[in-house]
């Protein structure tokens, strides 16, 4: 589909991750789409229908029946997570599953989301708002900021 939106000429970013995959007689690295069905298009209101009728689009993330924009930062966050890591800190903040927060350093400021999991290793999920897909990332906990 982000070859459709190529010929297009629709400005767009398909998030890739390198993933080791096993096969009964080999291993191989593949890159395959970090959130599965879902391309980000920046668009202008004329190319709204060009966009969705390209073959493989069902429609927009939206909200109330409008399209959600996703903001500049958390798509450059998305970019920076992709290109870099960050290595973890065993650190304590008061944080709790459900909590709202922001990255405030390192490569992913600046992302938004829902904490929907820590684990042992302080390896943080958070749930990315408008496109409800959620991201392991490997942060330190302060790091993050819990939003009011």
């Amino acid at each position: 589909m982000a070859d459709l939106l190529l010929d297009k000429k629709i400005e767009h970013y398909l998030p890739l991750q390198k993933v080791l995959k096993q096969w009964s007689d080999r291993k191989k690295w593949i890159r395959e789409p970090l959130f599965r069905s879902y391309v980000f298009v920046y668009i202008s209101p004329e190319e709204y229908l060009p966009a969705l009728q390209t073959p493989g689009v069902v429609r927009f993330v939206t909200f109330e029946k409008k399209a959600v924009a996703i903001p500049p930062v958390q798509i450059e966050a998305i970019k920076t997570f992709i290109n870099t890591g960050e290595d973890i800190i065993d650190e304590s903040i008061d944080v709790n599953i459900g909590d709202k927060v922001v990255v405030t350093r390192g490569a992913l400021k600046g992302l938004e989301g829902t904490l929907v999991e820590i684990s042992r290793k302080m390896r943080l999920r958070i749930m990315i708002e408008g496109i409800q897909q959620s991201l392991h990332i490997k942060i330190p906990l302060s790091y993050i900021k819990v939003l009011k």
